[in-house]
């Protein structure tokens, strides 16, 4: 997030309900004063110090099965993770893809800029 916040937006949910904690995600959103449903409001906005909060709701989601988007406000490098398990990363400018690349072992055709 390098200090600046970032948006995760559910887009997908429901699709594999058997997987579906609701409880869990309901509590996590309670623990931070949010008491609106999911389709309510999808998006959760993290600032730049609370890139924890950001990976638990994000690890959340993508247990449950759910698909969506994790945007940075620097437009550094975004993301799409889908509820069928994979995980596209994007950005303006190629070269900043050049550490996810590093970081998953990967050449630049495996992944999508």
């Amino acid at each position: 997030m390098y200090r600046s916040p970032a948006l995760l937006w559910i887009t997908e949910w429901g699709i594999w309900g058997s997987s579906e904690n609701w409880h869990l995600y309901y509590k996590l959103r309670q623990s931070y004063g949010d008491l609106r449903l999911l389709h309510e409001a999808p998006g959760h906005l993290f600032l730049g110090h609370e890139s924890e909060d950001l990976a638990s709701f994000l690890q959340l989601a993508m247990l449950n099965g759910w698909g969506g988007y994790v945007l940075t406000q620097a437009d550094y490098v975004n993301a799409f993770f889908s509820h069928d398990e994979y995980i596209d990363f994007f950005a303006v400018l190629d070269e900043k893809l050049a550490g996810i690349r590093k970081e998953f072992g990967t050449t630049e055709h495996q992944m999508t800029s």
